[in-house]
This record gives structure tokens, C-alpha cells and sequence, in this order.
């Protein structure tokens, strides 16, 4: 059993597609009933949920996974940080290393393309670049927009699949809250044709 394994469904479904671990070995990592593990190698448990790759997320070594499917009676050991976590909000500003600055027009073009229904602003946050960078990229009159990659941001740890999920729901709330506006309007436009 782990203690601290984040999203465990989702990391058996990666592991699950992507090791040779027992299903009893991927059971007790993910603190799951093998006949779960076995269900979502079926495809009958589990349908819709992306895979959470737990190498990247820092909670399994590929060394790990390695000697686990080596011998199936060893159990996997989730990977303990030394990860602080502090009760302040205070943001502070992570440095961002030259190598991985292009990371962020790409990962900013990748939404752009795949979740259109994101505000610039809410694409600018997430990113971590300026809204007016946003809406160049959007309009193709970014400076480098021809060397620009899409890329996914969860995937390249800009930031977490949690904050994506928050700010697409926060936009279907808002693209509701604009329809139903629009549609009171219509409404009353048509009521006074009637009058």
C-alpha cells in the first residue's frame, strides 16, 4: 500500500499501458483490487481517464519499474521527495531556465489549438507569459510565431492537469453564463416586437 500516490486510477491506467508489472504489483502500488487493475486492461474500468505518468510526476523512478517487472513477487516503492509544503500563499516566481523559455509560446499555441474555449487571459495565467503574447499567437502575428511547436503543457510540467481541469471548467461556466445572457436578450428583443 502507498501512502501519498496522487491520482491512483489514472496512474494505474499508465502503468497498466506502458510496463510489464503484474496486475497484483500495480494493484498494491495503487492501493487498488487487482480485479480493478484487471478491468482496466480489459477496457471496462477506468474508460475516459487519461493516464498519469507517475515517472514524471516524481512518484516512481523507470529504474523502479524495472526491477518490479524483473520479479514479480517485488513490490513497486512510491519515490518519497522531500517536497515542502508550506501553509503561505504567497506565489513567488520561479525562475524559468533559457532551454525551456520556447516551452511556454508552444504550450500557449498547443491550448490555443486544443481547448479553444480558454480566455487569453485564462491561457496567460496558466502559461505564465502576457496576455498580449496570448493574443498574438491567437491573431498569427506573434514575433516567432513560425517557430512555434505545440506542445502540451501537463505533459512538459508547465503546470498540473488540476490547474487545466479548473480553468476549463471556470470557461464552460463562463461560455454558459454568456449563452443564456444572450438568450434573455433575444427574449426580450422578440417580446417587444410582440408589444
Amino acid at each position: 500500500m502507498t501512502n501519498g500516490l496522487l491520482m491512483p486510477m489514472a496512474t494505474a491506467v499508465w502503468l497498466v499501458e506502458n510496463t510489464t508489472l503484474t496486475f497484483k504489483q500495480i494493484a498494491n502500488f495503487c492501493n487498488l483490487h487487482e480485479v480493478e487493475v484487471q478491468g482496466i486492461a480489459d477496457g471496462e474500468v477506468a474508460k475516459g481517464i487519461k493516464p498519469y505518468n507517475p515517472i514524471m510526476a516524481g512518484q516512481l523512478t523507470r529504474e523502479e519499474i524495472n526491477l518490479s517487472s524483473e520479479d514479480e513477487n517485488r513490490p513497486l516503492e512510491i519515490k518519497i521527495s522531500d517536497i515542502e509544503i508550506s501553509g503561505q500563499s504567497e506565489k513567488t516566481k520561479k525562475y524559468v531556465p533559457l532551454s525551456k523559455r520556447q516551452d511556454k509560446p508552444d504550450s500557449a499555441l498547443w491550448l490555443l489549438k486544443n481547448h479553444s474555449q480558454l480566455k487569453d487571459s485564462q491561457i496567460a495565467k496558466l502559461v505564465g507569459i502576457t496576455k498580449n503574447s496570448v493574443t498574438s499567437i491567437r491573431n498569427k502575428s506573434y514575433w516567432n510565431f513560425n517557430n512555434l511547436n505545440p506542445k502540451d503543457p501537463v505533459s512538459i510540467n508547465l503546470f498540473s492537469q488540476k490547474d487545466l481541469v479548473l480553468a476549463l471548467e471556470k470557461a464552460e461556466r463562463r461560455i454558459k453564463r454568456e449563452k443564456r445572457e444572450k438568450e434573455k436578450a433575444k427574449q426580450a428583443k422578440s417580446d417587444k416586437q410582440i408589444l
